[in-house]
Protein backbone atom coordinates (compact mmCIF):
# COMPACT_ATOMS: atom_id res chain seq x y z
CA UNK A 1 0.00 0.00 0.00
CA UNK A 2 1.22 3.17 -0.87
CA UNK A 3 2.46 5.03 2.57
CA UNK A 4 -0.34 7.85 3.71
CA UNK A 5 1.33 11.31 5.06
CA UNK A 6 -0.14 13.36 7.20
CA UNK A 7 0.28 16.98 6.74
CA UNK A 8 2.55 18.55 9.22
CA UNK A 9 2.14 22.45 10.50
CA UNK A 10 5.31 24.19 10.78
CA UNK A 11 5.67 27.97 11.79
CA UNK A 12 6.21 30.54 8.88
CA UNK A 13 9.36 31.91 8.97
CA UNK A 14 10.13 34.50 11.36
CA UNK A 15 10.38 37.94 9.48
CA UNK A 16 14.00 38.93 10.21
CA UNK A 17 14.29 41.79 12.44
CA UNK A 18 16.97 43.94 11.58
CA UNK A 19 19.93 43.89 14.46
CA UNK A 20 20.03 47.70 14.66
CA UNK A 21 16.18 47.73 16.00
CA UNK A 22 16.74 45.39 18.70
CA UNK A 23 19.24 47.53 20.45
CA UNK A 24 17.79 49.98 23.18
CA UNK A 25 18.75 53.64 23.33
CA UNK A 26 20.65 54.45 25.94
CA UNK A 27 17.36 56.44 27.59
CA UNK A 28 15.04 53.88 28.08
CA UNK A 29 16.68 51.73 31.05
CA UNK A 30 16.62 54.44 32.89
CA UNK A 31 12.93 55.12 31.83
CA UNK A 32 11.70 51.81 32.66
CA UNK A 33 13.61 51.47 35.91
CA UNK A 34 11.89 55.05 37.16
CA UNK A 35 8.32 53.23 36.21
CA UNK A 36 9.75 49.90 38.60
CA UNK A 37 10.25 52.15 41.31
CA UNK A 38 7.08 54.26 40.63
CA UNK A 39 5.16 51.89 40.78
CA UNK A 40 6.71 49.36 43.97
CA UNK A 41 5.92 53.04 46.08
CA UNK A 42 2.40 53.12 44.80
CA UNK A 43 2.22 49.42 46.20
CA UNK A 44 3.89 50.30 49.43
CA UNK A 45 1.88 52.98 49.83
CA UNK A 46 -1.28 50.89 49.17
CA UNK A 47 -0.27 48.56 51.70
CA UNK A 48 0.24 51.43 53.98
CA UNK A 49 -2.60 52.92 54.12
CA UNK A 50 -4.63 49.88 54.08
CA UNK A 51 -2.93 48.69 57.36
CA UNK A 52 -3.63 51.98 58.96
CA UNK A 53 -7.38 51.57 57.59
CA UNK A 54 -7.59 48.36 59.35
CA UNK A 55 -5.64 49.40 62.91
CA UNK A 56 -8.02 52.18 62.85
CA UNK A 57 -10.64 50.64 62.92
CA UNK A 58 -9.50 47.70 64.74
CA UNK A 59 -9.43 50.44 67.71
CA UNK A 60 -12.90 51.66 66.88
CA UNK A 61 -14.34 48.49 67.13
CA UNK A 62 -12.36 47.81 70.40
CA UNK A 63 -13.04 50.80 72.26
CA UNK A 64 -14.62 50.78 75.59
CA UNK A 65 -15.60 52.63 78.17
CA UNK A 66 -12.58 55.17 77.49
CA UNK A 67 -14.13 55.86 74.25
CA UNK A 68 -11.04 54.46 72.37
CA UNK A 69 -8.38 56.55 74.23
CA UNK A 70 -5.49 54.87 75.21
CA UNK A 71 -4.28 55.40 79.05
CA UNK A 72 -0.89 54.46 78.41
CA UNK A 73 -0.62 57.82 75.77
CA UNK A 74 1.07 61.07 77.43
CA UNK A 75 -1.77 63.67 78.12
CA UNK A 76 -0.14 66.24 76.32
CA UNK A 77 -0.48 63.84 72.96
CA UNK A 78 -4.12 63.62 73.65
CA UNK A 79 -6.88 65.55 72.24
CA UNK A 80 -8.94 66.67 75.10
CA UNK A 81 -12.62 68.72 74.84
CA UNK A 82 -12.96 71.86 75.87
CA UNK A 83 -14.36 72.64 79.45
CA UNK A 84 -15.81 76.27 80.00
CA UNK A 85 -16.73 77.59 83.34
CA UNK A 86 -21.08 77.76 83.53
CA UNK A 87 -22.79 80.54 84.84
CA UNK A 88 -23.14 79.23 88.11
CA UNK A 89 -19.29 79.02 88.23
CA UNK A 90 -19.28 82.55 87.17
CA UNK A 91 -21.84 83.90 90.02
CA UNK A 92 -19.92 82.15 93.13
CA UNK A 93 -16.43 83.83 91.62
CA UNK A 94 -17.66 86.86 91.25
CA UNK A 95 -19.77 86.77 94.46
CA UNK A 96 -16.81 85.98 96.30
CA UNK A 97 -14.62 88.02 95.22
CA UNK A 98 -17.14 91.24 95.52
CA UNK A 99 -17.47 90.41 99.67
CA UNK A 100 -14.64 90.18 100.35
CA UNK A 101 -13.75 93.39 98.68
CA UNK A 102 -16.46 95.54 100.86
CA UNK A 103 -14.77 93.60 104.16
CA UNK A 104 -11.89 94.34 102.89
CA UNK A 105 -12.23 97.73 102.89
CA UNK A 106 -14.05 97.49 106.07
CA UNK A 107 -11.29 96.01 107.39
CA UNK A 108 -8.74 98.46 106.31
CA UNK A 109 -11.10 101.45 107.97
CA UNK A 110 -11.13 99.57 111.36
CA UNK A 111 -7.26 99.50 111.10
CA UNK A 112 -6.71 103.03 110.60
CA UNK A 113 -9.24 104.06 112.82
CA UNK A 114 -6.97 102.24 115.15
CA UNK A 115 -3.76 103.06 114.29
CA UNK A 116 -5.61 106.80 114.56
CA UNK A 117 -6.34 105.93 118.03
CA UNK A 118 -2.59 104.52 118.66
CA UNK A 119 -0.82 107.69 117.06
CA UNK A 120 -2.80 110.85 118.46
CA UNK A 121 -3.04 109.37 122.26
CA UNK A 122 0.97 108.62 121.84
CA UNK A 123 1.27 105.41 122.66
CA UNK A 124 3.77 104.36 121.08
CA UNK A 125 6.03 107.46 123.18
CA UNK A 126 8.59 105.81 125.26
CA UNK A 127 6.69 105.82 128.66
CA UNK A 128 3.45 104.54 127.53
CA UNK A 129 4.79 101.27 125.25
CA UNK A 130 4.82 99.02 128.25
CA UNK A 131 1.13 99.64 128.72
CA UNK A 132 0.02 99.43 124.59
CA UNK A 133 -0.61 95.71 125.23
CA UNK A 134 -4.07 96.71 127.36
CA UNK A 135 -4.76 99.54 124.97
CA UNK A 136 -8.44 98.95 123.33
CA UNK A 137 -7.00 100.63 120.25
CA UNK A 138 -4.70 97.90 120.19
CA UNK A 139 -8.05 95.56 119.67
CA UNK A 140 -9.23 97.88 116.81
CA UNK A 141 -5.75 97.64 115.09
CA UNK A 142 -5.51 93.71 115.14
CA UNK A 143 -8.98 93.05 113.79
CA UNK A 144 -8.52 95.31 111.19
CA UNK A 145 -5.56 93.43 110.29
CA UNK A 146 -6.55 90.31 110.58
CA UNK A 147 -10.22 91.15 108.71
CA UNK A 148 -7.81 92.90 105.78
CA UNK A 149 -5.74 90.07 105.15
CA UNK A 150 -8.31 87.27 105.39
CA UNK A 151 -10.58 88.97 102.90
CA UNK A 152 -7.73 89.88 100.51
CA UNK A 153 -6.50 86.49 100.35
CA UNK A 154 -10.25 85.34 99.39
CA UNK A 155 -10.60 88.12 96.92
CA UNK A 156 -7.48 87.86 95.07
CA UNK A 157 -7.74 83.93 95.42
CA UNK A 158 -11.14 84.12 93.29
CA UNK A 159 -10.17 86.54 91.09
CA UNK A 160 -6.91 85.33 90.32
CA UNK A 161 -8.45 81.61 90.90
CA UNK A 162 -5.17 80.92 93.33
CA UNK A 163 -6.30 77.60 95.04
CA UNK A 164 -3.45 78.37 97.73
CA UNK A 165 -5.19 81.84 98.54
CA UNK A 166 -8.11 80.14 98.67
CA UNK A 167 -7.42 77.36 100.50
CA UNK A 168 -6.00 79.16 103.18
CA UNK A 169 -9.43 81.78 102.89
CA UNK A 170 -11.69 78.55 103.93
CA UNK A 171 -9.00 77.63 106.66
CA UNK A 172 -8.92 80.68 108.56
CA UNK A 173 -12.68 80.78 108.10
CA UNK A 174 -13.33 77.04 109.37
CA UNK A 175 -11.12 78.31 112.37
CA UNK A 176 -13.33 81.25 113.04
CA UNK A 177 -16.69 79.35 112.70
CA UNK A 178 -15.20 76.69 115.05
CA UNK A 179 -14.07 79.50 117.55
CA UNK A 180 -17.78 81.25 117.27
CA UNK A 181 -19.29 78.28 118.03
CA UNK A 182 -16.99 77.66 120.80
CA UNK A 183 -17.53 80.85 122.52
CA UNK A 184 -21.41 80.71 122.25
CA UNK A 185 -21.34 77.43 123.61
CA UNK A 186 -18.87 78.45 126.57
CA UNK A 187 -21.36 81.71 127.03
CA UNK A 188 -24.45 79.93 127.14
CA UNK A 189 -23.00 77.14 129.92
CA UNK A 190 -20.85 80.36 132.41
CA UNK A 191 -23.51 82.83 131.78
CA UNK A 192 -24.01 82.81 135.62
CA UNK A 193 -20.45 84.07 135.99
CA UNK A 194 -20.77 86.73 133.56
CA UNK A 195 -22.02 88.98 135.50
CA UNK A 196 -18.71 88.82 137.56
CA UNK A 197 -16.47 89.44 134.34
CA UNK A 198 -18.61 92.14 133.39
CA UNK A 199 -18.67 93.76 136.81
CA UNK A 200 -14.39 93.14 137.01
CA UNK A 201 -14.07 95.05 133.50
CA UNK A 202 -16.43 97.87 134.49
CA UNK A 203 -14.69 98.99 137.62
CA UNK A 204 -11.08 98.25 136.09
CA UNK A 205 -12.69 100.99 133.33
CA UNK A 206 -13.34 103.16 136.61
CA UNK A 207 -9.87 102.84 137.77
CA UNK A 208 -8.48 104.01 134.54
CA UNK A 209 -11.40 106.90 133.85
CA UNK A 210 -8.99 109.87 133.68
CA UNK A 211 -5.76 107.95 132.75
CA UNK A 212 -7.30 106.03 129.42
CA UNK A 213 -9.03 108.58 127.21
CA UNK A 214 -10.28 105.04 125.41
CA UNK A 215 -12.02 103.20 128.69
CA UNK A 216 -13.65 107.06 129.54
CA UNK A 217 -15.42 107.63 126.35
CA UNK A 218 -16.36 103.80 126.68
CA UNK A 219 -17.48 104.12 129.95
CA UNK A 220 -19.24 107.84 129.39
CA UNK A 221 -21.34 105.80 126.22
CA UNK A 222 -22.64 103.61 128.64
CA UNK A 223 -23.19 105.52 131.53
CA UNK A 224 -25.16 108.20 129.36
CA UNK A 225 -27.02 105.75 127.19
CA UNK A 226 -28.29 103.35 129.91
CA UNK A 227 -28.91 106.29 132.44
CA UNK A 228 -26.39 104.54 135.06
CA UNK A 229 -24.17 105.53 137.48
CA UNK A 230 -20.94 103.16 138.50
CA UNK A 231 -20.64 99.30 138.59
CA UNK A 232 -23.25 98.58 141.53
CA UNK A 233 -24.06 102.17 142.61
CA UNK A 234 -22.77 105.70 142.43
CA UNK A 235 -21.00 105.31 145.71
CA UNK A 236 -18.83 102.67 143.47
CA UNK A 237 -16.89 105.74 142.04
CA UNK A 238 -14.67 106.19 144.98
CA UNK A 239 -12.75 103.81 143.95
CA UNK A 240 -10.86 106.37 141.24
CA UNK A 241 -8.18 108.28 142.81
CA UNK A 242 -9.96 111.65 141.87
CA UNK A 243 -13.15 111.18 142.53
CA UNK A 244 -12.61 109.77 146.27
CA UNK A 245 -13.46 111.37 149.28
CA UNK A 246 -10.29 111.85 150.84
CA UNK A 247 -8.54 112.98 147.28
CA UNK A 248 -7.83 116.86 146.98
CA UNK A 249 -9.42 118.95 144.49
CA UNK A 250 -12.62 119.47 143.15
CA UNK A 251 -13.33 116.08 142.09
CA UNK A 252 -13.47 114.53 145.67
CA UNK A 253 -16.60 112.84 146.42
CA UNK A 254 -17.78 113.19 143.09
CA UNK A 255 -19.07 110.97 139.52
CA UNK A 256 -18.38 112.01 136.16
CA UNK A 257 -20.88 114.30 134.17
CA UNK A 258 -22.20 110.87 132.58
CA UNK A 259 -24.09 110.14 135.75
CA UNK A 260 -25.80 113.57 135.73
CA UNK A 261 -29.76 113.14 135.19
CA UNK A 262 -29.41 117.10 133.69
CA UNK A 263 -26.22 117.78 132.74
CA UNK A 264 -26.82 120.39 130.26
CA UNK A 265 -27.68 123.97 131.96
CA UNK A 266 -30.83 125.69 130.52
CA UNK A 267 -30.33 122.95 127.97
CA UNK A 268 -27.57 124.36 126.00
CA UNK A 269 -24.20 124.51 128.10
CA UNK A 270 -22.59 121.34 129.52
CA UNK A 271 -22.94 121.77 133.31
CA UNK A 272 -19.09 119.67 134.39
CA UNK A 273 -19.96 120.47 137.95
CA UNK A 274 -23.53 118.67 138.22
CA UNK A 275 -21.64 115.50 140.04
CA UNK A 276 -19.61 117.27 142.73
CA UNK A 277 -20.00 115.91 146.36
CA UNK A 278 -22.40 113.93 145.17
CA UNK A 279 -21.55 110.87 146.91
CA UNK A 280 -21.84 112.72 150.11
CA UNK A 281 -25.77 112.90 149.40
CA UNK A 282 -28.47 110.30 150.66
CA UNK A 283 -30.28 108.84 147.56
CA UNK A 284 -32.95 110.70 147.88
CA UNK A 285 -31.32 113.70 147.33
CA UNK A 286 -29.08 112.41 145.06
CA UNK A 287 -31.84 110.96 142.99
CA UNK A 288 -32.78 114.08 141.61
CA UNK A 289 -28.85 115.29 140.92
CA UNK A 290 -27.48 111.94 139.40
CA UNK A 291 -28.67 108.01 138.68
CA UNK A 292 -28.72 105.94 141.83
CA UNK A 293 -29.01 102.41 139.82
CA UNK A 294 -25.15 100.61 138.90
CA UNK A 295 -24.68 99.65 135.23
CA UNK A 296 -24.16 95.92 135.72
CA UNK A 297 -28.18 96.19 135.86
CA UNK A 298 -28.53 98.20 133.20
CA UNK A 299 -26.62 96.06 130.60
CA UNK A 300 -28.42 93.40 132.17
CA UNK A 301 -31.72 94.54 131.19
CA UNK A 302 -30.28 95.93 127.47
CA UNK A 303 -28.99 92.32 127.39
CA UNK A 304 -32.52 90.88 127.97
CA UNK A 305 -34.65 93.18 125.93
CA UNK A 306 -32.00 92.66 122.80
CA UNK A 307 -31.76 89.01 123.42
CA UNK A 308 -33.66 88.38 120.43
CA UNK A 309 -31.74 90.90 117.93
CA UNK A 310 -28.26 89.74 119.42
CA UNK A 311 -29.17 86.19 118.24
CA UNK A 312 -30.36 86.75 115.36
CA UNK A 313 -27.08 89.05 114.11
CA UNK A 314 -25.04 85.84 115.24
CA UNK A 315 -26.75 83.04 113.27
CA UNK A 316 -26.52 86.01 110.22
CA UNK A 317 -22.81 86.23 110.42
CA UNK A 318 -22.45 82.60 111.43
CA UNK A 319 -24.67 81.46 108.25
CA UNK A 320 -22.80 83.95 106.07
CA UNK A 321 -19.80 82.50 107.62
CA UNK A 322 -20.76 79.26 106.32
CA UNK A 323 -21.77 80.12 103.22
CA UNK A 324 -18.77 81.96 102.05
CA UNK A 325 -16.89 78.84 102.87
CA UNK A 326 -19.41 76.39 101.17
CA UNK A 327 -18.25 78.87 97.91
CA UNK A 328 -14.89 79.20 98.21
CA UNK A 329 -14.70 74.98 98.44
CA UNK A 330 -16.89 74.83 95.45
CA UNK A 331 -14.63 77.03 93.76
CA UNK A 332 -11.29 75.70 94.61
CA UNK A 333 -12.82 72.29 93.58
CA UNK A 334 -14.36 73.84 89.88
CA UNK A 335 -10.27 75.67 89.55
CA UNK A 336 -8.69 72.23 90.34
CA UNK A 337 -11.13 69.97 87.78
CA UNK A 338 -10.60 72.47 84.70
CA UNK A 339 -6.68 72.43 85.40
CA UNK A 340 -7.02 68.79 85.08
CA UNK A 341 -9.41 68.53 82.02
CA UNK A 342 -8.24 71.56 80.08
Amino acid sequence: MPKSYSPVWSPPPASRVPSSSLQLSPAEPEERMTAVNLHSQKASSTKDDTEELGNVTSDFHQAGPTNGQDNNIPVSTRVRPHYRYSLTDYFLKYFLFLCNLVFSVLGLVVLALGMWGLISKESFAQEKIGSIGTDPMLMLVTLGFVLTMLCLSGCVGALRENCSLLKLFSATVLVLITVQVLAAIMAYSLQDQIGGFLRSGMLTAMVRYQDDLDLRFITDEIQSNLQCCGADNYRDWEINIYYNCSAPGVLACGVPVTCCVDPLENGTVLNSQCGVRAQQLDEFTAQSVIYLGGCLGGISRWIEQHKGLIETIGIVVLVVQILTLFISTRLIETIQWHKVHI
